[in-house]
């Protein structure tokens, strides 16, 4: 009995060292892909482009929103760009939050 204890309990510290290391690289990643994405605003300034990630969003996905129906706007997204759940819930609540701008 004792001897099951101490292995679960090793297998647990195991499993708990892999997460901190894989949480480790995560981490590192997304500083990483931080620093990228200051460059590329930096690059957008500079070159005094104008970048809207919603300004060509799909008609589809506006009017459903138009609607009031968030999760069909997510799904007209996901199925228009092969994007995602998460990336295509943030990108309807951007257009969310740009409230009337939205294009005709």
């Amino acid at each position: 009995m004792a001897a099951s204890l101490a292995v679960i309990v090793l297998c647990a510290v195991v499993i708990i060292i892999l997460m901190q290391l894989r949480l480790a690289a995560l981490t590192g990643r997304i500083a990483a892909l931080s620093r990228l994405e200051a460059k590329v605003d930096l690059l957008l300034q500079n070159a005094n482009i104008k970048y809207d990630p919603v300004a060509n969003a799909p008609s589809e996905v506006i009017e459903a929103l138009r609607r009031g129906a968030k999760i069909e706007a997510i799904k007209r997204y996901r199925e228009q760009t092969g994007a995602g759940l998460k990336e295509a819930k943030d990108f309807v609540e951007r257009l969310q939050s740009a409230g009337p701008v939205w294009p005709a």
